[in-house]
Parts: C-alpha cells; structure tokens; sequence
C-alpha cells in the first residue's frame, strides 16, 4: 500500500491534485514540533546566560534526556536530533563536571553549535534528514517512502546545516576576533535561524504551488 502510494505519487492526476496538498498543507505548519526538539538548546542558551555555562550543559543535558524518556514512553521511534543533543550536552556536562576545564562562555558556545552542525550533517549522511522524522508526525504514512517527501525534507535539513555553520562561524569570529562586538555574532545567529525556520514553512508552500495544488 505505502509503496503503491510512492510510485503513484505525482503521477496519478487525481493523486497529484489531493495528495500534494494534503501533505504540504499539513507539514510544519506550525513547526512547533522541531521547535521542541531544540528545546535542550534553549535551555542551554538560557541558563548559560543567566547563571553559568556549565549549569546550561547540564540543564541542556537534562532536557535532552527529557525529550528521549518521553518518545520511549510514548512508544514513538527516537529521533536522530533529539539522540544526539542528548549525547551532546551529556558529554560535554559530564567533561566540564570530571575536567574543568578552562573554556570560557564561547568557547562553550562554539562546541555546541559545531555538535548541533555534526548531528544534522550525520542525519543528511545517512539519509535520514533530521526534519522528516518531525515532518511524519503530522504526515500520512503512505507519503514516507515518496522521493518529493524525502527531497523536501534533504533541502530543508540542508538550510538548517547552513544556518548551523554561520553560527559556528560567528562564534569562531568573535573567539579570534575579540575587537568585534559581540552583537554582531548575536545578530548573525538570530538572522540564520528565524531564516531557517521560514524557509521551512514557506518551501513547503512553495513546492505545493508548483505542482498545481
């Protein structure tokens, strides 16, 4: 049945008028649900500027591992995203816990986001876009298989590593370039992801209109 979906899928006309719109209306609209899986970066990011980096790994740590208790209990697969940032904040809390070391506020900052670039160019490696898994809990699962759901999801998988990579340029700037105010990395960071998360609604959108619906 899925595959019988997949093969018709922008080919059958009656499909290519009701399908298509089904699945683009529905998908990431709102993102709330890849919103959640950056929440142990938000924790991270608040707690880090409140109180210390440290107590913001391990607040990261402790909402990542949140996240993962909660698809094991619903009984839903786990997510490349939601695994990794929790390997993620739980090596580098437990390293900063065990070693000390001397990392300073960006330092910091710098290894998180070069770990949040290597999970999602991993998922892309793989062949497994880290917004498809998102994109299936709002999605028919006769469209999984389909190739225009999975090109979808590698171009917009691929926006959120180039948004990634300007934050960990910007941090790699300000670490070298202590002369450049830091609000110019701060800009540069807010820039790259409210861009990445528009183009995830709007591509969508986007490719609706251009196959007709």
């Amino acid at each position: 049945m899925v595959e019988g979906a997949a093969v018709r899928f922008g080919r059958n006309p009656g499909l290519r008028r009701t399908t298509p719109v089904v699945w683009f209306e529905r998908c990431w609209r709102p993102p709330m649900n890849l919103l959640l899986g950056f929440a142990p970066f938000i924790a991270f990011a608040l707690v880090d500027r409140a109180v210390g980096h440290l107590e913001g790994l391990v607040a990261g740590a402790v909402v990542a591992v949140a996240l993962v208790a909660r698809e094991v209990l619903a009984g839903r697969s786990l997510k490349i995203l939601e695994i990794g940032t929790a390997i993620l904040f739980g090596g580098l809390a437990l390293y900063a816990l065990l070693a000390r070391p001397a990392w300073s506020i960006m330092d910091v900052r710098l290894r998180v986001d070069a770990g949040l670039l290597l999970i999602v160019l991993v998922s892309l490696l793989i062949g497994r876009p880290f917004t498809g898994q998102y994109a299936r809990d709002s999605v028919d699962p006769a469209l999984w298989t389909s190739p225009r759901f999975h090109k979808t999801n590698v171009v917009i998988t691929g926006v959120w590593a180039l948004a990634f990579a300007v934050l960990v340029l910007a941090d790699l700037i300000l670490i070298y370039r202590p002369d450049i105010p830091q609000h110019v990395g701060v800009w540069a960071t807010i820039a790259a992801l409210v861009g990445a998360f528009k183009f995830t609604k709007w591509y969508p959108a986007q490719m609706r209109r251009a196959d007709g619906g």
